[in-house]
């Protein structure tokens, strides 16, 4: 029964995007059935993190000890790139303060899962890459809400504390709960974990209609610039995490993940704090994020992958995970995802 089950998620989660985007164009047309899930988003988004939490091990934080450079600048570059992005694109596009902040928010916000199954599909460190979005979501509570201020400060007041506050309630605790379960339950999680993915695409689809539904008045007069600054915002971040991170000496292997670790946010976590927090069109950037996202993502990581194996087959470069003896370990892991 499990095993069936586990074969539907498989289908519901290969067009995640698609039930995404039929929700949101269902809430904008016809948002009263919508609105009332807003209450549960942050529900949802605990969640999801209860989730992330189950499917990383006490194993996944060895890089921070055996390779805390690649670590170290993968959470450096992760919290100075994609905010200072934001705060930028807010200004050369115009953007009126609502949206403003909201975009700032996504930028503020740590990576999200996705880039580990992006980077995997791309070929790329996946140990890496778990390890700096499972290192960067625990420090969430402690940059997020002030890195906010300080950029989104002086387009509206902020409620730097409730944010804090929020953010430890939906993610830290979550997340933490599903490692000490994970932990000392391994085994029986490892039973669940192909239906995992199911809560995540039943969480962010009741999160973004009911965001739709409550910015539905709003939407259409900011649809096409919320748009050209998100697509803008999240290539700048795949182009720039990859270069930033080849600047800095990590090899093509490596800068993959750091590419995916910047430009995939937890569009989430934002759509629940912008909710709580900012006024309705402070959710369209974290909402359409998390539909863009979830397009060029896999547009860049089957491009690098057939890249690669055009080059492999060519004979020009070698197998580029020798690069890291804990790369097949975390890649099994994240398949299972």
């Amino acid at each position: 029964m499990l095993q069936k089950f586990g074969k539907f998620v498989a289908f519901m989660n290969k067009y995640f995007t698609l039930w995404i985007v039929l929700g949101a164009i269902a809430a904008y047309y016809d948002p009263a059935p919508f609105k009332p899930l807003s209450k549960y988003v942050s529900y949802c988004i605990m969640a999801v993190m209860l989730s992330m939490g189950l499917t990383v091990s006490v194993k996944d934080f060895k890089l921070v000890f055996s390779r805390p450079k690649d670590v170290g600048w993968g959470i450096v570059l992760r919290y100075m790139i994609m905010p200072f992005v934001a705060f930028g694109l807010t200004k050369l596009l115009g953007l009126p303060p609502e949206l403003a902040v909201g975009m700032i928010l996504v930028g503020c916000c740590p990576s999200g899962v996705a880039s580990n199954v992006m980077t995997f599909l791309a070929k790329g460190d996946v140990a890496l890459s778990v390890t700096v979005s499972s290192v960067n979501t625990l420090l969430a509570p402690l940059i997020t809400p002030f890195m906010f201020t300080l950029l989104a400060g002086s387009f509206i007041q902020i409620d730097t504390w409730g944010i804090l506050k929020d953010i430890l309630k939906i993610v830290l605790l979550p997340v933490g709960l599903g490692i000490i379960i994970r932990y000392f339950f391994s085994k029986a999680v490892d039973k669940i974990t192909p239906i995992i993915p199911i809560v995540s695409l039943i969480a962010i689809f009741v999160t973004t209609s009911s965001g739709f539904a409550l910015s539905a008045d709003s939407f259409a007069s900011v649809a096409w610039i919320a748009i050209l600054a998100v697509i803008l915002h999240n290539l700048t971040g795949l182009t720039t995490g990859y270069l930033a991170a080849r600047g800095v000496g990590m090899s093509n292997y490596k800068a993959k993940a750091i590419s995916f670790e910047i430009g995939m946010e937890n569009g989430g976590l934002a759509m629940a704090l912008a909710i709580a927090h900012l006024a309705p069109m402070a959710f369209i950037p974290a909402a359409i994020f998390n539909l863009v996202h979830n397009i060029t993502g896999p547009a860049v990581a089957t491009f690098w992958r057939s890249r690669l194996e055009k080059e492999q087959a060519a004979g020009k470069v070698a197998d580029e995970s020798s690069e890291t003896p804990h790369v097949a370990e975390a890649s099994a892991h994240e398949h299972q995802q």
